[in-house]
């Protein structure tokens, strides 16, 4: 049975999500072509996060995707204002993939221009992460992270990832680091994607062993904890006002990709209404193109 009818809209893979300013942004982005369009999206882009303000959940969403949108403006940017602290904090991150030792660098004069910002300290986590540093590396810096913003989406997602055991850590790290965060963590935190987000992560690692576990995948969801996961999403992440951080359609796919994978169809489909044919390359692009999955 098709997902969509008439009144869903099909979808599409967005990467500002639902934030039409920065949707905007990223338009003129692609649209750039000569110095002066250049100096337009730079200043846009400017503009865009200065009027973000100390809001760090919004803003480390906007720095992210617009690194990922122009690193090469974000160079352009930091060039010519190389003390400017949106300037640096957008080129520690669009150096990220290509440079995460010149990215540490930057971090380090980011920090030092805005010291109340966790964006680069989280960029600093990722940076580490990628270079597989030890842990008594990482440690200074979320400690840093963490006092600036105790509930920082993208700073859980990068140690999530960094204790896993395909990474620096082994099954009991992520199982402990969970618990200890499941157990304080605010129920509009921006980081109530984090239990199903390691969930998926499981049942893919599960999926994938090839051993005893790859046979009993198949009733990974309807086990008492994963059940319980989609319960309490189905319970109250659809509930307005629950989930208000940047990244809630983000997180509102993972929890109709996990529903579809428990064959939760019927759940699914409220959700599916409710992201608005928004699609996120992660899960979904576990099986294949992200679009054509989540419209399956």
């Amino acid at each position: 049975m098709a997902l969509f009818g008439p009144r869903r809209q099909a979808p599409r893979v967005a990467p500002e999500l639902d934030d039409v300013p920065l949707g905007r942004v990223l338009r003129s982005i692609a649209a750039a072509r000569g110095p002066g369009p250049q100096d337009l999206a730079i200043a846009q882009m400017e503009r865009l996060l200065r009027n973000t303000g100390d809001d760090w959940d919004r803003r480390c969403h906007r720095v992210g995707v617009l690194a990922q949108a122009a690193p090469a403006l974000a160079r352009t940017w930091r060039e010519r204002r190389p003390r400017d602290p949106d300037a640096l904090v957008l080129a520690t991150w669009s150096e990220l993939a290509t440079d995460p030792w010149g990215a540490l660098a930057i971090c380090r004069a980011a920090t030092e221009a805005a010291p109340a910002d966790p964006t680069p300290w989280a960029a600093a986590l990722a940076a580490l992460r990628l270079l597989g540093r030890p842990s008594s590396e990482l440690s200074p810096v979320w400690q840093e992270m963490h006092a600036r913003d105790p509930w920082h989406r993208e700073a859980y997602l990068q140690i999530l990832g960094y204790l896993s055991p395909e990474e620096q850590g082994s099954q009991a790290a992520l199982r402990d680091f969970l618990d200890d965060a499941i157990a304080v963590m605010p129920w509009d935190a921006p980081t109530a994607c984090l239990p199903l987000t390691a969930a998926v992560r499981q049942y893919h690692r599960e999926r994938s062993s090839g051993g005893i576990q790859a046979l009993g995948v198949s009733r990974y969801w309807s086990q008492r904890h994963t059940a319980r996961l989609l319960d309490h999403g189905m319970a109250h992440w659809l509930q307005p006002g629950h989930l208000r951080h940047a990244a809630a359609v983000a997180d509102l796919g993972t929890l109709a990709y996990a529903l579809v994978r428990a064959g939760r169809s019927g759940d699914a489909d409220p959700v599916f209404s409710a992201v608005g044919g928004l699609v996120t390359p992660w899960p979904w692009n576990y099986e294949g193109d992200p679009v054509e999955q989540f419209a399956r």
